[in-house]
């Protein structure tokens, strides 16, 4: 189970990434001082999916999936007693 865990762990951190930079790409085409707000301080990226929700729906909810299929992994690997 731990092979599937670390498996279902790196899946969803590629695809988290992935998604995320889809959110940072559309941060950037709105405005310059999004994409920068969203790279470099915590929570503006929260802030702009929310008031962007229309453009950014898709990738945000594929790195919310993405984001529980890390969690499953971590649990099955072992990582969730640590």
């Amino acid at each position: 189970m731990a092979i599937l865990g670390t498996i279902l762990l790196v899946i969803g951190g590629i695809g988290s990434l992935i998604f995320g930079i889809q959110i940072l790409i559309v941060a950037f085409q709105t405005h310059i001082g999004w994409g920068l707000g969203s790279l470099l301080v915590p929570g503006v990226g929260l802030v702009f999916v929310i008031m962007n929700w229309q453009k950014t729906k898709t990738p945000f909810l594929r790195s919310l999936i993405c984001f529980a299929v890390m969690i499953v992994g971590g649990v099955l690997s072992g990582m969730g007693s640590m």
